[in-house]
């Protein structure tokens, strides 16, 4: 017999879901790593930033499981990995130092 087996396509609000969260991440790694207050406009545009991404950082985790649900739990999605890159940088910023 032959299957039909459909091709799974992430969508728009997948991928836009799945950057987000590797910027929020990269935001909050160079944060730990570099010393933004070396230059005034850098400082300056952390501290601008500082709590839009504080809260994409906790909602993104959110976000991305209520999508995951209703997307059958399909292991392919995007959401599983922007859920594990947010995860990660919460430890990462819980644990670290």
């Amino acid at each position: 017999m032959k299957e039909n087996l459909t091709q799974f396509k992430n969508s728009k609000t997948g991928k836009t879901v799945f950057i987000l969260s590797i910027i929020v991440s990269g935001y909050w790694w160079l944060g730990q790593v570099m010393n933004v207050y070396g230059f005034a406009f850098v400082g300056a545009l952390f501290e601008i930033l500082w709590l839009p991404v504080l809260l994409m950082l906790f909602l993104l985790p959110i976000i991305s499981l209520i999508l995951l649900i209703k997307e059958k739990v399909n292991l392919r999605s995007l959401y599983i990995y922007s859920m594990l890159i947010s995860v990660t940088t919460i430890f990462f910023m819980v644990f670290s130092k």
